[in-house]
């Protein structure tokens, strides 16, 4: 099966909030994650990032015109990208990196890891904008 450019850039942002999720929180293990965000990567927010995943993962083989829903995806990522950077400019990070290494590494690449999915989607909204008319 051969994948557009499109389906592949869902697919990998799939991978990354379902797999960096599980990676990080270790199975929802890791309480130095989850305490160092209490509101955002809470038990229920590590939870509903997959289940953007999987939301991402269905737009990858849907046959429709995805334009609205990768507008949609672009403006989730948005939100993200601020909380970190809100929470990047509001905590210690070595703090965090001395609490636990995954905990440390996954905040210091969240958000930009989702300021490239958000130009992606805005890309792919951009681009299917054509497609609607």
């Amino acid at each position: 099966m051969s994948f557009t450019l499109i389906q592949k850039g869902f697919i990998a942002a799939a991978l990354m909030n379902i797999g960096g999720v599980l990676t990080f929180s270790r199975g929802f293990t890791n309480t130095a994650l989850m305490e160092a965000d209490p509101v955002v990567m809470s038990s229920f927010g590590l939870l509903m990032i997959m289940v953007w995943g999987l939301a991402y993962l269905g737009a990858a083989f849907s046959t429709g015109n995805i334009h609205w829903l990768a507008g949609a995806f672009a403006v989730e990522k948005l939100v993200y990208v601020v909380a970190w950077g809100l929470w990047i400019s509001a905590n210690d990070l070595g703090a965090v990196y001395s609490q636990d290494l995954f905990a440390g590494v996954f905040y210091s690449i969240y958000g930009l890891n989702d300021a490239v999915f958000m130009l992606f989607f805005a890309w792919v909204f951009f681009r299917k904008q054509h497609d609607s008319h």
